[in-house]
């Protein structure tokens, strides 16, 4: 494994689109960091209006990709963004879904094939063993195409050939640079490990009571010890999974608190308060002590990285520069933190491409809590406080009723209100029904694209119950209640 090299990432070219009126300025909650537009003015070729819009659309595109793909179901066929100002684009594979596509607020583009189909020719490329000349693959849905990055074009044809997907849904772009691992390298804030290393750290996380940070999984091994950028001793890694993967967390000790900030030097420090997940075509920054403060945009989600040190999947590739020194670092959009720098191509003088490993897989496998600005978490979960608590478990696409089964009667006016805690890694809804004299209507639901949901009905008299829904994924819930 390569200790010192910086670790190479490949571009692919994204196709020119059709662009809506962007979001304004004024539809964000406040004003982006100066520092923040600064960095995508410079990096991205834009101007300050585009960049405070752009950060806009991307906000509401990133809140509101989740429901859609869950609406549109097996039809949906990828969503990104497109121009200067980031206009969200969603595809599928049905023209009847362009109405409630643009009802959304994002343009519909109708395309041939299905994120569904895509990712079944994406995993099937996964299992095939790739020849050294390709470097990376990745479902681009603005291609809607898996597009295979190589410097053998006809090794890599004929490697999808042996592979046995749809040829016709892989596409392969020449590539000069072979990806290696970033080491010697600090993100945000400098460590080293007791192997004589040097990375960074991603994101304060914390365990139960137990502080620490995310990094890259190529930083070091489990029971690997580090020391911060002042040389104390600072914690051991916990966690570690790299090929494969390329996440890892230290667990910190009591001599170092974990505030949810990231450092971005020029654009000074910059504050944490979620890790929703930005689409194709949105901006994202990196973090690194190498070369500091960079910008640019995400051009491929899942993508999967043919490293010498072996094939790591789940990465997200990016149009940002970076170095030697820089790996593990953070990647953040706005305020939402992305990943970890695990490896690109290129260098900020010339140019090039990074990739990271999302922060979302390493927090749901290692039942970690991403720590937030000033210093607090995300409100608890187990839905504490409600009068009534019931718990069940799950099979994907399988339904319960609560209470036990039953129903209740409320024989006064007021306020009905639920909270589910979901297994972590699933889509868990619950929908309150009432009893409208022949049949069990919805009057409230939670349906977001995630395992937890909380619903406030303020409802008259009648019989009510609620239904628990495993949308997709399984395991045990909790679903606590109050009645009027």
């Amino acid at each position: 494994m390569l200790r010192t090299p910086a670790l190479i990432a490949i571009a692919i070219g994204a196709l020119v689109m059709t662009a809506t009126p962007a979001v304004s300025a004024s539809a964000t909650a406040a004003k982006p960091p100066s520092g923040v537009v600064d960095a995508l003015e410079r990096d991205l070729g834009i101007t300050e209006d585009q960049a405070i819009k752009r950060l806009a659309n991307e906000a509401r595109g990133n809140a509101a990709a989740p429901g859609l793909r869950k609406k549109l179901g097996d039809r949906y066929a990828g969503s990104w963004y497109e121009g200067a100002e980031g206009t969200f684009v969603v595809a599928s594979a049905d023209p009847a879904d362009a109405g409630e596509i643009t009802r959304a607020g994002a343009v519909a583009r109708i395309v041939p094939r299905t994120f569904a189909q895509l990712s079944a020719a994406k995993d099937g490329l996964d299992r095939a063993a790739p020849p050294a000349s390709v470097h990376s693959w990745a479902i681009s849905p603005q291609d809607n195409a898996v597009v295979v990055l190589a410097s053998d074009a006809e090794a890599a044809r004929s490697w999808i050939a042996s592979s046995g997907v749809d040829a016709a849904a892989v596409r392969v772009e020449q590539s000069a640079e072979r990806p290696r691992l970033f080491y010697e390298i600090r993100g945000g804030d400098a460590y080293y490990t007791s192997q004589g290393y040097r990375c960074s750290i991603g994101f304060a996380a914390r365990r139960g009571t137990q502080l620490g940070f995310t990094t890259a999984g190529h930083c070091g091994a489990t029971g690997i010890t580090t020391t911060g950028y002042n040389r104390v001793a600072q914690g051991t890694f916990q966690i570690s999974s790299f090929p494969g993967n390329d996440y890892a967390w230290v667990a910190a000790n009591s001599d170092w608190t974990a505030p949810g900030v990231v450092n971005g030097y020029s654009a000074g420090i910059l504050p944490v308060r979620g890790a929703t997940v930005t689409q194709p075509q949105g901006s994202v920054c990196r973090s690194g002590s190498t070369t500091q403060w960079h910008c640019g945009t995400v051009t491929a989600l899942n993508a999967t990285v043919n490293y010498p040190e072996g094939t790591v999947t789940g990465l997200t590739r990016t149009t940002v520069c970076a170095e030697g020194g820089d790996s593990g670092g953070s990647f953040i959009s706005g305020d939402q933190a992305q990943g970890m720098t695990s490896g690109g191509s290129g260098n900020c003088t010339v140019g090039g491409t990074t990739y990271f490993q999302p922060v979302g897989e390493i927090l749901s496998v290692g039942g970690l809590t991403l720590v937030t600005a000033g210093g607090t978490d995300p409100p608890p979960t187990g839905c504490q406080g409600y009068e009534e608590t019931y718990s069940g478990s799950l099979s994907s696409n399988a339904n319960a009723y609560q209470p036990n089964g039953s129903y209740y009667q409320a024989t006064v006016s007021g306020t009905h209100a639920a909270c589910l805690d979901g297994p972590a890694g699933t889509d868990f809804d619950v929908y309150l029904q009432k009893w409208n004299g022949s049949s069990w209507a919805v009057v409230a639901s939670g349906t977001s694209p995630n395992p937890d949901e909380t619903i406030s009905y303020n409802g008259t008299a009648g019989y009510y119950r609620y239904r628990v829904h495993a949308y997709s994924g399984s395991g045990s819930y909790t679903l606590g209640l109050n009645r009027p």
